[in-house]
């Protein structure tokens, strides 16, 4: 198979690039390196195309057998309007165009950023009440996406990512999960800092269960938009107990007033009935088992 990953420089889709050329694909990545990191990819041996989606000429990607669209401004405290529905959402309209006028099958990202302030768990058809910038242009991509749905019998599914985390996220900054930035305060014997009391819920997915979503995708049943979660909300604190005992720490957590009172996800859950219709998709790790495997994996602990 030859398969295009746009924004296969960043996190999510520098995991799918290399676990697919692993596999014994033909890769071809697609990143402007704006927001994505070369370190990502090392070790990786297909190609590389550093031009912007809005821009590039996708007659060169004409005979890919798939397209996994993950670029985008992921950024959430953004707030240039006018450039974040430039890349994501007329970037997307253009890749999409283009794969549905060719009939390659496409794989993107959406968001559980769609779903704003509703409680968990939730349904895909709870979507459209996005609090920002980003989650509102995740929002449109899903309603071209069904539009499309609607006109082509070429396979479109969008995965709505939960709560991300894993390796190759660490030049996200601020931006990385809570799994993260906790475990290098932790790494650094430092107490972890967190909202107050702790208990917002989120639903923590591993990378790895995603990009074996994206893998699933392709044997779709039919068209649609699906949740990508564990469908387990886990509360600020609980990460804390298991970074402790993954890490071989006993640090209290320091907790902190919220900024964003109004503006922030107390309770992600994703309802995974959908997913397991439409892909056969199930979470694979368990949090506590994915945690060790994360922190194995970067390092923070030994084999």
């Amino acid at each position: 198979m030859k398969a295009l990953v746009t924004g296969g420089a960043g996190f999510i889709g520098a995991n799918l690039a290399i676990t697919l050329e692993r596999k014994g694909a033909k890769v071809i990545v697609l990143d402007d390196f704006s927001s994505g990191d070369y370190r990502n990819l090392v070790g990786f041996k297909s190609d590389v195309v550093a031009e912007s989606i809005k821009e590039v000429d996708l007659k060169r990607f004409k005979d890919v057998d798939a397209i996994f669209h993950q670029a985008a401004i992921t950024d959430t405290t953004v707030r240039d309007q006018k450039l974040m529905m430039q890349v994501n959402v007329e970037g997307f309209r253009r890749i999409l165009e283009f794969a549905v006028r060719l009939g390659i099958p496409f794989i993107y990202a959406s968001s559980a950023g769609t779903y704003g302030n509703i409680s968990g768990p939730q349904k895909e058809e709870m979507a459209g009440h996005p609090v920002n910038i980003y989650g509102f242009s995740k929002w449109i991509c899903d309603n071209i996406a069904k539009e499309y749905m609607q006109k082509t019998d070429s396979l479109i599914i969008g995965l709505r990512y939960f709560n991300v985390f894993g390796p190759r996220e660490a030049h996200k900054g601020k931006m990385a999960s809570m799994i993260w930035q906790l475990a290098n305060q932790m790494k650094a014997r430092q107490r972890p800092r967190i909202f107050k009391w702790g208990e917002q819920k989120r639903d923590q997915v591993y990378v790895k269960d995603v990009v074996h979503a994206n893998l699933l995708a392709l044997k779709a049943k039919r068209n649609g938009i699906v949740n990508i979660g564990s469908g387990q909300a886990t509360t600020f604190n609980k990460i804390i107990r298991v970074l402790n005992k993954v890490l071989g720490t006993k640090l209290e957590p320091e907790y902190i007033d919220n900024p964003y009172v109004g503006f922030y996800q107390d309770h992600t859950q994703a309802d995974l009935t959908l997913a397991q219709q439409i892909i056969n998709y199930s979470p694979q790790w368990e949090f506590e088992e994915a945690v060790k495997d994360y922190m194995k994996e970067v390092g923070f602990v030994e084999n």
